[in-house]
This record gives C-alpha cells, structure tokens and sequence, in this order.
C-alpha cells in the first residue's frame, strides 16, 4: 500500500484554504487519508481546514488497532468526525475573526480489501480501477439535491448558481452527521480523495484515464493539478491517491 497527496493554491486564489493529511500504518496494511476544504473569510477558511486536519487525524489515530472489524472502523470514523466537529466548532465561537467559519472533510482508513469512507461537504472520494471510475461519495450541496430529485441534469449542474453551496459542513453547527460508507478493495485498485478543485474543472474519465494511464502513479497527484491549473485553476486543487 501506498499513499501520494498533493495540496496546491491553484491559478485564482491567494490563499489556500485546503488541508490533507496521508498516512499509512502497521507496516504498510493500512491508510489514513483526510482532505479538508475551508471556508469563511481570508482568515478563517484555512483555520477551519487545519484544525478539523488535525483534531480528525489525531482521534483517528489513536483509535485505530491492527485487527478492527468493519463495524469498529466505522465507529472510530464517526468518533473522530463527531470531534473534529467540536473543534472547529468551538474555534469559531472564540473568537470573532473565526465567525461563522467550517470545512468540508472526505477521509477514509483503507486495508488491503476495504475502505471505509467518511465525507461532509463536498469534497469527494472515488475508486478506481480497470473497469472504470466510481464516485463513493455524495456531495452534501444544493445541486447535489437537484440532482438527485431529477430537478436538474448533470449539464445544468455545470454553471447553476448555486454550484458551490454546500448544505453541510464542519463547524459551522455543534453536531454533524457525516455519511459513511465501505467498499472492497483488491490489489492494484486506486483510492482517490480530493476537493472540489479537481472535480469542478476535470471530469471523472479524465481523472480515471491520467490515473490508469498517465504515467507512474507516484507523479499523478501533479499531473491532475497541472491539468487542473492549465485550464485556469479556479480553486485550491487537493488530492490524495492510495494504490492497493
């Protein structure tokens, strides 16, 4: 198992708001992966994606033991969502210049043949393998609900004003209920996480082309930030991507 994440400011921002943190456990068996977009000013957007980075990967890592069941491995999810919530929730009431502050956040634990994905906002997580590329996640948006209800096609969903309103997010309430999901994994299978920085400006069969066939793996992550920032760079670009 191996794990490569890259974090860039894109073309248009003067700052960038997004968090990641990779790593990989007991002797390469098993991954922690976390992305984290921010919002709420200059000043508070990369607070928010920093501390919920920090307090998610620190609870997690504690949490985690060598020989975990699927049942427990969503549970200590749940439990580090719930305090990376706290966190940046409590950060925002402290202090004025963090008002009104939070972040999305897309993480997984990733074994040998299962990952177990925990997202709010967002930002997405996809896996990917010779058959093709599946998105694991569902955006919490405002287009993500049109979508779904059918009130909107996925071309509509492209330019609609309201692309970017996100209907979930860290910090922003005292509580979050984060959806969690689990899907196989087998060997030479690609776990990607990244923020909507990616996903607004490429589409899924070129991340799933320059992943399978761009290149060596350890060099991906860059070219999909190149691609992403030769065609403007509207946002922050995260991504992390693990090969089983």
């Amino acid at each position: 198992m191996t794990a490569w994440g890259i974090t860039d400011c894109g073309e248009s921002r003067n700052q960038n708001q997004d968090a990641f943190h990779l790593e990989v456990l007991h002797e390469n068996t098993r991954g922690m992966l976390a992305v984290c977009d921010g919002m709420g000013g200059a000043n508070s957007g990369n607070v928010a994606s920093l501390v919920a980075v920090n307090a998610f990967t620190g609870n997690l890592r504690s949490a985690l033991g060598e020989d975990m069941e699927i049942g427990d491995l969503r549970n200590a999810l749940l439990e580090a969502v719930k305090e990376a919530n706290r966190q940046v929730y409590e950060k925002a009431r402290s202090d004025m210049a963090y008002y009104g502050m939070g972040t999305t956040l897309v993480s997984a634990v990733a074994t040998s043949d299962l990952a177990v994905v925990a997202n709010v906002g967002d930002s997405r997580a996809y896996i990917i393998d010779d058959e093709g590329i599946e998105r694991i996640t569902r955006d919490h948006s405002v287009v993500e609900d049109l979508l779904y209800r059918g009130e909107l096609s996925h071309e509509q969903a492209k330019s609609h004003p309201s692309k970017n309103l996100i209907t979930r997010a860290l910090g922003t309430e005292n509580e979050v209920s984060p959806d969690i999901f689990s899907v196989d994994l087998r060997p030479g299978d690609f776990l990607l996480l990244c923020s909507d920085g990616l996903t607004n400006v490429l589409e899924d069969m070129e991340i799933l082309y320059e992943v399978l066939h761009g290149g060596d793996p350890s060099s991906c992550c860059e070219r999909l930030v190149a691609m992403s920032n030769e065609r403007g760079g509207p946002d922050n670009i995260t991504i992390i991507l693990l090969s089983v």
